[in-house]
């Protein structure tokens, strides 16, 4: 065993091709074949520790599981099965979870478990239940999660900051969210944050996003950390890192006025991958540095074009669509695009993104004329109600409109408008911002002191987690109905909803009548007067 764990503990640190070398020589050793045909004959001899510990550095070892050496020791650990203390159990249940299943890993794996479920409440170190935890994985039956869970809670207290780091990935690997250990891991985060390597914080995001946990103020402290020490990491680094707060619709906004200034100072480094998750971050979180946002476009733009002959139609789909979401149209890439058959490549190819793929067409389209700077305010645009009931998530919203403006003909809901663009109630007030006017003598016409406003109400999902600066694609539609006359007022669905009614009208009220009330709404970074 001795033998056995060794040769695992000095290839381990090895890289993959010098390993690779390393065990050759091993298995080739005629030393090597003798010490495995002494521990077959040994196994049942050998204590609990020596044959758990024989396994693991076996299977680490790279010998093939369906050999007789592998096989016999799990067999024989599968009758000492109750012998095993606490420490063995952990070992033995990282070994099983590299083993592909056949009959006797099944069979040990189920009475691991029964032991695991019977063996919870005697286990205090919480470095043996996080190992646990990750090992049993995500197919876990959910009692037996539940009882990991509340024996790491009842040691929290003792919680170090590497078992708080071990914890909050084992609940990812379990697929187990656990509010209580979750935020307990995440304060001694966020006290040890300089202490974390940055393959974990890459984990740590990840696991945030598989366990759907939104903490704001541990995202916070992450992206604070990346700021302050991003002059030592390398371009790629900083990718990854704002690639892993996307997926979270967290906006990390200094880093990425960090990441764009060094962009635009060195753009050559950039693959054509890079160019499409920058590009996707950035439309996404809608985020363009104010102080050179020309400048910034530009060098995307030109990254693109060097790329142009030789992406796929989709690859260019996808750049062009993120830049127009920002409200920059990249001509020479939007030239390539239409001249390309793409609609005919695009949407008749047989894919699961079809439906994507002419959602993100239409997209484009739709910015090509509203974006344009020759496009003007139409004093006229052709509308008609969508339905004319309301969905249930909005009637709060209706109600408290009618209470407010004495009648449900002083605006107009479900309201479609052209280029697919819908919003939820329409208000049409004089050019004073002081009277709401009633749709029948509202309607309508080339009259421009009447006021539109837009009421969209919209999930919080579509916001920047934390914030209510609106994602690019509700950034994008704001900056639409603004060009098509609308002051646009957005309003958090879920909070409107958790407001009592009063509150909801008195709400409804500062937003109607104060002239500055769209422009508190107005937070994107997107200005094209």
């Amino acid at each position: 065993t001795n033998c056995l764990t060794t040769l695992w503990r000095l290839l381990k640190n090895l890289s993959e091709d010098q390993q690779h070398y390393e065990k050759q020589l091993i298995f080739e050793h005629p030393g090597f074949v003798k010490l495995c045909q002494q521990l077959l004959r040994d196994s049942r001899r050998m204590t609990r520790g020596d044959l758990v510990f024989s396994l693991h550095a076996v299977v680490n070892l790279g010998i093939p599981q369906n050999t007789r050496l592998v096989q016999t020791l799990v067999r024989v650990c599968q009758e000492k099965l109750n012998q095993l203390d606490n420490r063995c159990v952990s070992v033995l249940a990282t070994t099983l979870s590299g083993l592909e299943k056949d009959k006797n890993v099944s069979a040990l794996q189920a009475g691991l478990q029964l032991l695991v479920e019977q063996r919870i409440p005697s286990i205090r170190d919480i470095f043996i239940l996080q190992n646990l935890m990750r090992c049993m994985g995500k197919d876990a039956p959910v009692f037996l999660k539940k009882k990991l869970e509340m024996a790491v809670l009842k040691e929290i207290d003792h919680l170090t900051f590497p078992n708080a780091l071990r914890v909050f990935l084992a609940l990812d690997a379990m697929n187990y969210c656990s509010f209580p250990i979750l935020n307990a891991c995440s304060k001694k985060i966020q006290e040890n944050v300089h202490d974390v390597p940055f393959r974990q914080f890459i984990l740590i995001l990840e696991a945030c996003y598989n366990l759907q946990y939104r903490n704001v103020k541990l995202f916070s402290v992450l992206a604070d950390y990346a700021n302050s020490t991003a002059y030592l990491w390398d371009k790629r680094q900083i990718i990854l890192f704002l690639s892993a707060f996307d997926t979270l619709g967290f906006q990390p906004s200094e880093l990425m006025g960090i990441f764009a200034e060094r962009l635009t100072e060195d753009p050559e480094f950039f693959k054509f991958k890079d160019l499409l998750i920058v590009l996707r971050v950035y439309s996404r979180l809608n985020y363009v540095p104010r102080g050179q946002k020309h400048l910034f476009f530009e060098t995307l733009n030109s990254c693109l074009n060097k790329y142009l002959p030789q992406i796929s139609s989709t690859e260019l789909l996808k750049a062009v669509y993120s830049l127009c979401i920002l409200g920059y149209l990249p001509h020479r890439a939007l030239d390539e695009l239409l001249q390309r058959d793409t609609r005919n490549e695009l949407l008749l190819s047989d894919d699961l993104y079809k439906e994507q793929k002419e959602m993100m067409l239409r997209c484009v389209k739709t910015c090509m004329e509203l974006d344009s700077p020759s496009f003007t305010k139409p004093s006229f645009v052709l509308t008609e109600n969508f339905s004319s009931s309301v969905s249930l998530n909005l009637r709060k919203a209706r109600e408290a409109l009618v209470e407010l403006l004495g009648d449900e003909n002083m605006f107009r809901e479900n309201v479609q408008l052209p280029y697919k663009y819908h919003i939820d109630f329409e208000i049409r007030m004089d050019s004073d911002r002081k009277k709401v006017l009633p749709t029948a003598t509202a309607d309508d016409h080339a009259d421009s002191s009447v006021q539109r406003l837009a009421f969209l109400f919209v999930p919080l999902s579509a916001f920047c987690v934390g914030t209510t600066h609106p994602q690019g694609k509700l950034a994008m539609k704001k900056r639409h109905l603004n060009k098509l006359g609308y002051d646009v007022i957005l309003v958090p669905n879920k909070k409107f909803q958790e407001m009592t009614n009063e509150d909801a009208i008195k709400f409804l009220k500062g937003k109607v009548y104060s002239e500055n009330a769209f422009l508190s709404s107005e937070v994107t970074v997107q200005d094209n007067n």
